[in-house]
């Protein structure tokens, strides 16, 4: 249910919901504002999540838009997202102002698919793996490495879960041989893909070395993010990393992109049985 999703989802849908009724309702931003004694720029802000209504302004805003049954549903939400608190309030010197998004929409999906190039995707990856990958950035302290291992393992809570997240994720069959650490850290790294793989909401994919070209390497690494089904209208979101910020894109058509890279890539791909095969091919060639 949208009530027990993460504050930062809560407060996107918000947003997205009164975007969405004012269009339904045959308004632009400017007149909205106008009629409920805000500034253009205020209802912007409300409309492009960067900050939550006023239990005031919802009602207004809902009862301009000739919806007057969505006020109490609406601030129920509104309640639950101004109540909740992220996990990784505690490690916030790990978290880059631009990442807090992403923490947000990745606790509260429901489905998670990506592609991923370079590295084992980080809900997928060891402790010891991933200390490995956050060490290659040298100007890190001992201590901001500790608690950037701690926020990539957090992450992984939601495969545990009640109700666990569904992954799937294509990996290039690169990733696999790309050393990352000593042969003791790939060996274990490997290991827990082939135990990850038997898990019932968890596909892994990879995608072989001779599979040909394909869109994606244009882009890269990316991950598409789908939300509650009661969270109606919501378009999903994709995340591209990047060295230093990430990006984002939230329209539909750009999302649509994305899926069909992702169903081409699913048709290229290995099976998830033959996944295995590869996965433990490459473990036997690293030797601890």
């Amino acid at each position: 249910m949208a009530m027990s999703s993460s504050p930062a989802v809560l407060k996107r849908w918000i947003a997205l919901e009164l975007k969405r009724l004012r269009g339904e309702a045959g308004l632009k931003q400017k007149d909205a504002a106008a009629r409920v004694g805000r500034s253009q720029q205020h209802v912007g802000y409300l409309e492009g999540a960067r900050n939550l209504p006023s239990a005031g302004d919802l009602e207004l805003l809902l009862g301009l838009y000739e919806v007057p049954e969505r006020i109490t549903f609406m601030r129920e939400l509104l309640a639950a997202a101004k109540k909740g608190k992220d996990w990784w309030s505690g490690l916030n010197e790990a978290v880059p102002q631009w990442f807090n998004l992403f923490l947000g929409l990745e606790a509260g999906a429901t489905d998670l698919s990506s592609f991923d190039s370079l590295l084992v995707t980080g809900l997928l990856q060891t402790s010891e793996y991933a200390e490995s990958v956050i060490r290659a950035d040298t100007d890190l302290t001992d201590e901001e490495v500790r608690q950037r291992v701690a926020l990539r393992q957090g992450r992984q809570r939601i495969l545990d879960q009640d109700d666990p997240v569904r992954l799937w994720t294509i990996m290039d069959e690169a990733v696999l041989y790309r050393r990352t650490g000593d042969a003791t850290v790939m060996h274990e790294q490997l290991a827990h893909l082939l135990k990850m793989s038997e898990r019932p909401r968890i596909d892994i994919q990879i995608l072989p070395l001779d599979a040909g070209t394909h869109m994606a390497q244009q882009g890269g690494t990316f991950t598409v993010m789908r939300f509650p089904p009661d969270m109606v209208g919501d378009p999903g979101a994709v995340y591209h990393d990047l060295v230093t910020t990430g990006m984002y894109f939230e329209e539909a058509a750009d999302i649509a992109v994305y899926e069909r890279t992702l169903a081409r890539l699913h048709a290229m791909a290995a099976s998830q049985e033959e996944s295995r095969t590869i996965i433990q091919r490459a473990l036997k060639e690293v030797q601890p």
